[in-house]
């Protein structure tokens, strides 16, 4: 049966996708080596990696000095830069915004303190400022970027509002998106924090080799991210995880026996504390080896109940407090023996406070792959919000 206009078209552009595919990620290559890769034949593949040259998807890679006899082969590479996205951690004491280029590099990040107390509006102006100057240092513009993904603290609805009480005062009656989308025309996601931080453990940090993973936000306030099949889940009102919510997991309560230590310095704010709690321990003292000791106790009934349910590869220890995994890890691990028919793997993040970032980076990356990538090929300009 002869093929219509249409199927022609859409053929070659299913073709020039999969050439495309075929350069994301890899070194720069040759017609040859791209036409392995597609199943194309040659020349197929040199009309459509010369098109996507002329679109801006691709472009030649200059060659430096060689002693090789002859003229090289002329090899190609992703334009990576044909695009920007934005990765944006909206926190209680901090904002950090990251901006990287299609391939995940990153070209710019900015961090600035935040007032635990600040409300939505001055909260979001700040947030404003950061993107401006990550943005302004970088010579780019609101139109350069093709994907937005916001990290804030606490459980989201699909419309990026938070459903239940945060620790940002006053943000249950934020819009972040509503906000953001008055000067970005790009798709913009607003996602949980643990939920991202999960995204950058399986992207950058310890868990790159998992399908299977439970991470643990440990800090002043405890959580999870949960990502099975290698899948980021959020369930279906996005509290997948929130485990901490029951009472008798007793996750809420937990940090207390290291932030309201009674032998910490007077005057210290409760994140010092708990630093000074680990550290005593580390130490030798016998009264912050036991504050440390009923933390990880208290930690791990909710830890057991989402192994015993998911049945992890790896659990993460992440958060503020991952910088005294060496305390942690190993007695954890006890713990969880004690009630779990099987004890997965545990690994402290390396990624420190850039995790949730980070994960809104990633996310921001698949939004462009499945808005853009996935559907035509026109010269790159940043997709509009729809």
């Amino acid at each position: 049966m002869a093929m219509s206009g249409t199927d022609l078209s859409r053929m070659r552009e299913l073709n020039q996708l999969s050439v495309l595919w075929a350069l994301r990620g890899t070194a720069p290559s040759t017609v040859t080596e791209l036409a392995g890769r597609t199943g194309l034949s040659r020349p197929a593949a040199d009309v459509l990696v010369q098109q996507l040259v002329a679109d801006g998807w691709a472009e030649v890679e200059v060659p430096g000095a060689s002693s090789t006899v002859g003229r090289p082969a002329r090899r190609y590479r992703f334009r990576a830069t044909a695009g920007h996205v934005l990765g944006i951690d909206i926190g209680v004491h901090k904002i950090l915004v990251m901006l990287c280029d299609l391939e995940g590099n990153l070209v710019g990040s900015l961090r600035r303190p935040a007032d635990p107390q600040a409300g939505p509006d001055e909260r979001l102006a700040a947030v404003d400022q950061t993107i401006d100057d990550v943005l302004s240092e970088a010579g780019m513009a609101a139109p350069d970027l093709w994907a937005i993904t916001v990290g804030v603290t606490g459980p989201v609805d699909e419309n990026g509002r938070t459903i239940v009480s945060t620790p940002l005062p006053g943000w249950r009656d934020a819009d972040p998106v509503a906000h953001l989308r008055t000067r970005f025309t790009c798709p913009i996601r607003v996602e949980n924090d643990c939920k991202l931080a999960a995204v950058a453990e399986r992207w950058k940090g310890v868990a790159q080799d998992a399908e299977d993973i439970v991470y643990l936000l440990a800090g002043l306030r405890t959580g999870a991210g949960l990502i099975i099949d290698g899948t980021l889940r959020r369930g279906h009102g996005g509290v997948a995880g929130e485990i901490g919510a029951l009472k008798a997991v007793r996750w809420l309560n937990a940090p207390d026996h290291l932030t309201a230590y009674p032998g910490a310095p007077s005057g210290a704010k409760p994140g010092e504390a708990a630093a000074w709690v680990f550290q005593a321990a580390r130490e030798g003292d016998s009264a912050a080896k036991t504050a440390v000791q009923r933390y990880i106790r208290d930690l791990a009934v909710g830890v057991a109940a989402l192994v015993l349910t998911l049945d992890p590869q790896i659990v993460v220890y992440g958060g503020g407090f991952s910088r005294s995994a060496d305390l942690v890890l190993d007695p954890l691990r006890r713990e969880l023996a004690k009630h779990c028919l099987r004890v997965p793997e545990l690994r402290a993040s390396t990624l420190r406070d850039e995790g949730v970032a980070l994960g809104a980076l990633r996310l921001a990356l698949d939004q462009v792959d499945n808005t853009l990538l996935s559907s035509q090929l026109a010269a790159p300009v940043a997709p509009q919000f729809s």
